[in-house]
């Protein structure tokens, strides 16, 4: 398996290169080569077992070259301790579960694909690792917890200040050991600008061997596909045509969706949904794709104005606008309409709903609505209430059990460096703090 730059389809690198060099130096993302398609009959015969073995199955595509099955089937084991339920409201109505992980949200699954992934090649170099990451909120959680004491790597997590939760904050910064925070005085578009500088600063990198555990890093996507191909195997037996509702910030979640589909899922079709931070949508409806300024929400982790993964969803569509609005339908909403669907899941279903996750049913009930088709839909739980619990406790009239691996850290002190938003704040700190 190779990987390719989306500005340099013709230039490839390892999975190896691919890992720990996230981003291409002509800032492209890369992308697998060549994509493996065993087709519908292979998803058929996966589905009913374990994301684990799931995971194993797909990896094998990817990497059975490279890793031995051994290997393979240990690193999937070691990532996917948990499982990612699909839980039906009604007839043609499933939520699916992916907070179940040690972090509580659906990033657990990239996060610690990718530590095992990484602690598998670091066994051949003796260089540490510096991951850096931004955050909107949920990134951060899963990537500290899944790299926190791994031999000889180092992460940095960068984050706004003010714009995510309290126990988002608290999952960030009270670990310690390995993992280190920093308070950006910004939004999480700053923290990504940042970021993405430093992996093209050739001062930095020739001191430092930088990583990144954000989408942009494929293998964050590769291993989030299997969860789609998990909630498939729970939801066929309807016999209905599947569409998935996701709710998407940076759209890494929405691209990892369409790459198993063009492997050979079968998915009817997709739905971004996003709150007011709406580009993706608006680009469906006109074809104009245009970044905008970051609007905060209560739905964090999708305040993103300028989505990288934009660049890889249009590019797994041929960089077709056709094609792309074809297969996923955008629709948006604000915090009234996040905090109506939230009580009415509620009150309906008796179904607890972080915002992020009640914008993913409200996508997809639109999408029913415009559509008039029947089919079996899947709104992607993103993340569980507890990491909302003032909002969500505000909005359902009643207390949210806290699960004891979050409520342990409400106590404990936060620990970040403060910095101002512009690179070289960031630079300067982070080399004193290594």
């Amino acid at each position: 398996m190779r990987f390719y730059s989306t500005n340099s389809p013709t230039s490839t690198v390892s999975a190896e290169e691919a890992l720990f060099h996230s981003m291409p130096a002509d800032k492209g993302l890369y992308m697998p080569t060549p994509l493996p398609k065993p087709g519908r009959a292979f998803f058929d015969a996966l589905a009913d077992k374990s994301l684990a073995d799931i995971g194993f199955a797909i990896s094998q595509l990817f990497f059975g070259d490279e890793i031995s099955e051994q290997d393979l089937y240990a690193i999937n084991q070691r990532a996917f301790s948990f499982d990612t339920p699909v839980v039906n409201l009604r007839d043609e109505l499933g939520i699916l579960e992916l907070f179940h992980g040690p972090s509580l949200a659906f990033k657990d699954v990239g996060a610690r694909y990718m530590a095992a992934m990484m602690s598998h090649f670091s066994k051949r170099n003796d260089k540490e690792v510096h991951i850096l990451v931004a955050t909107s909120g949920d990134t951060g959680g899963a990537v500290a917890m899944g790299f926190h004491n791994v031999p000889g790597v180092r992460v940095s997590i960068l984050y706004p200040t003010g714009r995510v939760s309290d126990l988002q904050e608290k999952q960030l910064t009270t670990l310690g050991g390995n993992i280190q925070a920093f308070e950006v005085a910004g939004s999480f578009d700053d923290c990504q600008a940042i970021v993405k500088q430093a992996f093209l600063d050739k001062e930095l990198n020739s001191q430092l061997a930088l990583s990144s555990a954000n989408s942009i890093n494929i293998f964050r996507l590769i291993p989030q596909g299997f969860y789609y191909v998990r909630a498939y195997g729970q939801v066929r037996d309807a016999g209905k045509p599947v569409v998935f509702s996701t709710p998407s910030g940076n759209f890494g979640n929405l691209s990892a969706g369409v790459l198993v589909q063009q492997m050979g899922l079968p998915v009817h079709h997709f739905v971004a949904a996003t709150n007011l931070n709406q580009v993706v949508p608006s680009y469906i409806k006109s074809g104009v794709y245009a970044p905008m300024t970051t609007v905060a929400t209560i739905s964090n982790a999708m305040d993103v104005g300028a989505p990288s993964n934009f660049v890889r969803l249009a590019h797994l569509h041929g960089d077709q606008h056709d094609a792309f609005r074809t297969n996923i339908s955008g629709y948006y909403f604000d915090d009234e309409q996040t905090r109506q669907e939230m009580k009415r899941l509620h009150d309906q279903y008796n179904y607890v709903a972080c915002p992020h996750t009640a914008i993913g049913v409200l996508g997809l009930e639109q999408y029913r609505k415009e559509s008039g088709e029947s089919f079996t839909g899947v709104a992607l739980a993103t993340a569980h209430p507890a990491k909302f619990k003032p909002l969500v406790e505000e909005v359902i009239g009643r207390p949210v059990d806290v699960p004891e691996r979050l409520a342990v850290m409400a106590d404990q002190t936060k620990r970040s460096i403060q910095i101002d938003n512009d690179y070289e704040s960031f630079k300067e700190a982070f080399l004193q703090a290594v």
